[in-house]
């Protein structure tokens, strides 16, 4: 499944920019890490709803295919 491993390389990114936002000297990169971070972490959200409105439609779907029987 191509989504869920968006989803996956998407929380990835965001546990990176944390871990170079935590190991930051310079306030301007820790502020652009934080950034970053926060970019991957609405394109995993985004993601994870698109997989759960996914789902729900292929559940729906095949409940209609069952009653059409």
């Amino acid at each position: 499944m191509r989504h869920s491993t968006d989803l996956e390389f998407y929380l990835a990114r965001a546990a990176q920019a944390r871990a170079d936002a935590d190991s930051a000297t310079l306030a301007h990169v820790r502020e652009r890490c934080r950034r970053s971070e926060a970019a991957w972490n609405d394109l995993a959200d985004r993601a994870a709803r698109t997989i759960k409105m996914r789902d729900d439609h292929e559940k729906m779907k095949a409940a209609e295919a069952e009653l059409s029987k």
